[in-house]
């Protein structure tokens, strides 16, 4: 493996971010997608594992669409040098529904990058539990007021992991 600067690693984790919140801003996950190398390798323990840039590409499109209001702020953020990764805890967040100033809901999920260089990441793995955080914050959301943007678009293929 092809080591990198920290300052590359710290300047491709600032762009990887920039993207994320002009996804987040504008709706468009695409631009949010081409944080990647065309044959990187995403792996999401509940939806499934996806090989190459166009595959994450639809596969977020289409996950985000019935939650555009949802955020992603970083809890911690630790780089590994020698493997040229990142790992991270980010909040999966959704504002109160119904009160501006109410606490929001959120599930913590802990992802790896590994940089490949050229500004671009070869994989990501998320890590998270859909039975005990996302599916019941999702809820409690819904049950405040939440509604979906769209129609759910993609099904988890491991629910219970």
């Amino acid at each position: 493996m092809q080591g990198f600067s920290r300052e590359e690693l710290v300047e491709a984790f600032e762009k990887y971010n920039e993207r994320r919140l002009e996804s987040q801003q504008s709706g468009d996950w695409n631009i949010w997608a081409e944080s990647f190398t065309e044959d990187a390798h995403y792996i999401e323990h509940a939806y499934g594992e996806f090989r190459g840039r166009k595959a994450i590409a639809e596969w977020i499109c289409d996950v985000m669409a019935p939650f555009p209001e949802m955020t992603f702020p970083q809890d911690w953020i630790a780089f590994d040098d020698e493997k040229s990764a990142i790992v991270f805890q980010c909040q999966n967040r959704l504002p109160h529904p119904k009160d501006p100033e109410g606490a929001p809901f959120s599930f913590p999920t802990w992802t790896r990058l590994v940089y490949a260089g050229n500004g671009r990441f070869s994989s990501e793995e998320d890590i998270y539990n859909p039975t005990k955080d996302a599916g019941p914050t999702i809820k409690a959301w819904i049950q405040a007021g939440g509604s979906f943007a769209s129609r759910e678009k993609v099904k988890m293929q491991n629910p219970g992991q």
